[in-house]
């Protein structure tokens, strides 16, 4: 499954949810206490990602915007799941 990301680094905790409604459509809200310097806020936002929807580090891959606050990623794993997981993160 594909999902887009609305990246905040710098935040106080990190934490996966809600809904940012950018010019690409509805976006999960990922804030990560890691700054945006030499990829960290990337790198503890894909682990964020994969905790939040309970699957192993290396089933959630970046696929855009590694240098942006739009993100584009790839979760393996059971469609049904994954998307009944989406829709409770995004209320």
């Amino acid at each position: 499954m594909r999902l887009l990301l609305r990246v905040r680094p710098g935040a106080s905790r990190t934490s996966v949810g809600g809904r940012y409604d950018g010019p690409a459509g509805a976006a999960l809200v990922v804030a990560v206490a890691a700054r945006a310097v030499e990829g960290q806020a990337t790198k503890a936002v894909l682990l964020a990602v994969a905790e939040a929807f309970g699957v192993r580090r290396s089933a959630v891959t970046l696929v855009r915007g590694a240098t942006s606050r739009d993100k584009v990623v790839e979760i393996e794993g059971s469609a049904p799941d994954l998307r009944a997981r989406l829709d409770e993160l995004l209320r």
